[in-house]
C-alpha cells in the first residue's frame, strides 16, 4: 500500500520536505501492526461498508486513527486526507486511482466501532504498542478556521475604542 502512495508522488513533490506530520505518521505506520487491528474490527464489519476488500477496512481504520490523533471531526478527516498529501500517503489513496471515503463512509465506520465498544480496545492496542516500542502519544489538533459574522457592535466598539485612543494621544501631545 504504502509503495503505490510514495510511487505517485515522484512526480511533482520530488522536493517535498518532511514536516512533522508526516514524521509522525511514517512512524505510526511503522509502529503499528495493521493487520492485527483489522482482524479486531473485521468481524463487525457490514457487508456493505468495508468488505469486499481488506484494504479498505485498513484504509477505514487508518482515518480513524487520524481522526482521533488530530481531533478531526468526519467532515474535517475527509478533507485533510484530500489536503494533506501526508494523510492520503498514510491513509494509502491515491487519487488518480481511487477517491476518499465520503463523510458519511467515515461517519458510518466511526459509529460501527462505537456501536460495538471497539473504542476502548482499539487505542488501548495502540496505546500498548507505544508503551511496548518506547514511544508516547500526545494527541494534538488541526484547527478548522472559518469566517463568521460578527455582531455589529463589537466592530462599532473597536472602531470607537480606535478613535478615543487616537483622540487621547492627540490631546496629550497637544500644547497647553
Amino acid at each position: 500500500m504504502k509503495q503505490m502512495a510514495r510511487a505517485a508522488s515522484t512526480g511533482f513533490e520530488r522536493h517535498r520536505k518532511s514536516n512533522h506530520r508526516a514524521q509522525f505518521l511514517e512512524q505510526m505506520h511503522q509502529v503499528l501492526p495493521w493487520a492485527t487491528l483489522c482482524a479486531m474490527v473485521e468481524p463487525h464489519c457490514q457487508k456493505d461498508l468495508t468488505r469486499p476488500s481488506t484494504g479498505r477496512l485498513e484504509q477505514m481504520l487508518r482515518i480513524y486513527y487520524l481522526q482521533h490523533w488530530f481531533s478531526l471531526p468526519d467532515a474535517a478527516a475527509e478533507q485533510a486526507v484530500y489536503d494533506s498529501v501526508a494523510m492520503r500517503e498514510f491513509v494509502g489513496i491515491d487519487l488518480g486511482r481511487e477517491a476518499v471515503p465520503d463523510v458519511n463512509t467515515i461517519r458510518r465506520f466511526r459509529l460501527l466501532l462505537e456501536q460495538h465498544g471497539l473504542r476502548p480496545q482499539l487505542l488501548a492496542a495502540v496505546s500498548q504498542l507505544l508503551r511496548a516500542a518506547g514511544l508516547k502519544l500526545n494527541i494534538g489538533m488541526i484547527l478548522d478556521p472559518r469566517i463568521v459574522s460578527a455582531p455589529r457592535w463589537i466592530g462599532m466598539k473597536t472602531i470607537c475604542g480606535t478613535r478615543r485612543a487616537r483622540l487621547m494621544n492627540v490631546s496629550e501631545t497637544a500644547p497647553s
